[in-house]
């Protein structure tokens, strides 16, 4: 059984930053790929970050240089520090372990960008 509990979303100003946390209840922890993927309102779900087991990470365009994932394999922890919030980057974030057609999913945290 997986379980995986988001938090760390809020309502923050255009500029700002947020450290989203995603605290993972899995097996192995430290061999699995870990994501965190976002949905806006009216938009398909979209790769924000992924970290592997050799803590090689990827990133989605729209957020290269501004969001940064990390992990924590000690206390089955992924992170998600997210630096020059913009408008568009309002969504819920989804924390992933294993990928989005047959991983496991949270509930989600929601992130507003509002001035």
């Amino acid at each position: 059984q997986v379980l995986l509990v988001e938090s760390g979303g809020g309502l923050v100003q255009p500029g700002g930053s947020l450290r989203l946390s995603c605290a993972a209840e899995i097996d192995s922890f430290s061999i699995r790929s870990m994501y965190w993927y976002r949905q806006a309102p009216g938009k398909p779900r979209e790769l924000v970050a992924g970290i592997f087991s050799d803590k090689e990470t990827t990133y989605g365009d729209s957020v290269k240089g501004r969001f940064t994932i990390s992990r924590d394999n000690r206390r089955n922890m992924v992170y998600l520090q997210m630096n020059d919030l913009k408008l568009e980057d309002t969504a819920v974030y989804y924390c992933n372990a294993g990928g989005p057609v047959l991983g496991d999913w949270g509930n989600g945290t929601e992130v507003t960008v509002s001035s």
